[in-house]
């Protein structure tokens, strides 16, 4: 029985003769090679059933996808049977273009390398900026009223925000289950390591809930001194209320990195750009306007960062995944989870001792040293977080060349070279910036005199200590995704000895400047202990014995 369709209906793309009767034998054979991109492009009527197209990219619809759909006289449907076919297909041509640029860049000549570089590390900067834009939002805002609640924030910004750098297991984790999950394409499994991970976020969140209510005060009081003493009761006040945060933050952290693991930088960076403006009114309204000081800051940053957890949980809602589910890990589970993030956690634990002791020093100094130490440690962690995007390129594009089926040092070395050059040249530029800020509109922080002094005396290590920390995300980017994760853990471990002995001899004699050459000293050598490793004839890059790496990444998993 012949089956009638508009002549609307009809893609004008196969140029099939006019027809009265047309029937489904009349219809060429479609194939994907041969499919025009505009073949299912939806007929402008009000009772369309067919959708393809999506905003932000084309869907290609195989023969196999179309088979057995159905023809009605109002348009063309797609079976529900058929949906997951086209979604499976799309997720397998993005996977396919994604590797195809990836060998593109490792190919290209160092310029072009360059600028894909820069294009690929434009949208993962905003997520290292959002946080210590946080913190600074406070410290200028509260830098405009009172000197002792500015120099509080000192020590409360190591409880509440260098504290949570010991759970960045939980992100390295999270996003190398789910890549290689993803990578088998297994939803289920990726689900399942969501949920785990989740779980296990939101319980080291309220263990540290639990921890700054019964110990904060404690903790600040050990930190602080007896010289700077009067300033707990203000730092208390302000990590009480930003530690009911904990939970949301260890979770939105999760639900961030695994939006990560999928390729989707966009909706973690829309989350937290959404975070800064509700800190940034919330400060302005609570602190200027309504006078609440210390406390509306920490109210704002925690309002922002509950905000920020709940958008990225809705974000890998609307990939398909439930994110309020959640799962209890088995011990095998947690061991995986633990041999996953040990190394990193090492390391971040002693990039965070290092930079607490720091603190904990200039708080011996005075309140407004400790003032002006705050002012220039919150600028500093804003410039150097524009750094950790050459680390994450090196973690995306590295380990092809080094363990790969195209392996070929000579390219990864090349593509190193391209990372340095941009991380010294960006090393400069922030440098310059970043002393600039402190050094010419110091009244953005504050109008003591005292502080801006103290401020102008640290401005020389202040800058060597800057410039050399993107380039060093380079190079501990590229040993990370060279699995070279014993010698990052053991150098970094060597580094906060050394610095921790050196911070004493320098600050015991030349005071807030000590503490300032002791990170510019940390820094340094940071650098030169990666650079020495990348270029050592065994290291990663030159050496054809990859079974040391190997054995080590079997340990790791």
């Amino acid at each position: 029985m012949a089956l009638k369709i508009p002549s609307t209906l009809l893609p004008r793309s196969l140029h099939l003769p006019p027809r009265q009767n047309p029937n489904l034998s009349h219809f060429p054979t479609v194939s994907n090679r041969h499919l025009p991109l505009h073949f299912f492009t939806p007929p402008l009527t009000p009772y369309s059933t067919l959708s393809i197209s999506a905003p932000h990219r084309t869907r290609f619809v195989t023969a196999r996808a179309i088979q057995g759909q159905e023809l009605t006289g109002d348009g063309l449907s797609i079976p529900a049977e058929h949906e997951g076919v086209l979604e499976k297909e799309e997720e397998e041509e993005e996977e396919t273009v994604t590797q195809s640029r990836e060998k593109e860049l490792a190919e290209q000549g160092i310029w072009i390398q360059m600028k894909e570089i820069i294009k690929f590390t434009g949208p993962a900067t905003g997520l290292w900026i959002c946080g210590p834009l946080m913190s600074l939002i406070d410290t200028a805002v509260i830098g405009q009223g009172s000197s002792i609640e500015l120099a509080a924030l000192g020590p409360a910004t190591v409880v509440c925000d260098y504290m949570s750098y010991v759970f960045m297991f939980l992100s390295v984790a999270t996003s190398n289950m789910v890549a290689t999950a993803l990578a088998k394409q297994d939803r289920e499994e990726v689900q399942h390591h969501i949920s785990v991970l989740l779980f296990i976020g939101l319980v080291c969140g309220f263990m540290m809930l639990l921890f700054t209510w019964l110990f904060g005060a404690t903790t600040l009081t050990a930190f602080t001194g007896s010289k700077s003493s009067h300033v707990v009761p203000a730092a208390n006040t302000y990590v009480q209320i930003r530690g009911l945060a904990w939970p949301a933050l260890l979770v939105g952290w999760v639900a961030q990195s695994a939006s990560l693991g999928m390729k989707d930088s966009w909706g973690p960076l829309k989350a937290l750009a959404a975070a800064s403006v509700i800190n940034g009114i919330g400060d302005i309204v609570l602190c200027t306007y309504l006078g609440y000081g210390i406390a509306g800051a920490a109210w704002a940053t925690m309002a922002s960062q509950v905000v920020a957890a709940y958008m990225m949980m809705r974000a890998l809602n609307m990939k398909g995944y439930n994110a309020f589910a959640l799962s209890i890990p088995s011990g095998r589970e947690l061991l995986t989870i633990l041999g996953l993030a040990a190394p990193v956690f090492l390391t971040m634990m002693s990039k965070v001792a290092f930079y607490s002791l720091l603190i904990y020093f200039a708080t011996s100094m005075g309140t407004h040293t400790l003032a002006a130490h705050q002012v220039m440690l919150q600028t500093f962690s804003m410039c150097t977080v524009w750094g950790e995007p050459l680390s994450q390129t090196a973690q995306s594009f590295m380990p092809e060349l080094l363990y790969g089926a195209n392996r070929n040092l000579s390219k990864a070395r090349m593509l190193l070279r391209s990372l340095a050059i941009i991380g010294a040249t960006l090393g400069l530029l922030l440098g310059v910036v970043g002393t600039s800020v402190p050094f010419l509109f110091p009244y953005i922080f504050t109008h003591d005199q005292m502080i801006i002094r103290e401020m102008h005396k640290v401005l020389i290590p202040y800058f060597i200590a800057l410039a050399v920390t993107p380039p060093t995300h380079s190079l501990e980017g590229t040993l990370l995704a060279g699995r070279d994760l014993r010698f990052i853990s053991l150098s970094m471990t060597g580094c906060l000895c050394g610095g921790a002995l050196i911070l004493l001899i320098l600050c015991s004699r030349y005071g807030l400047q000590g503490c300032w050459f002791s990170l510019a000293l940390f820094q340094w050598a940071r650098f030169s202990m990666a650079l020495l490793r990348l270029l050592s004839p065994k290291g990663i890059l030159y050496s054809e014995d990859i079974d040391h790496n190997r054995l080590q990444k079997l340990r790791t998993a």
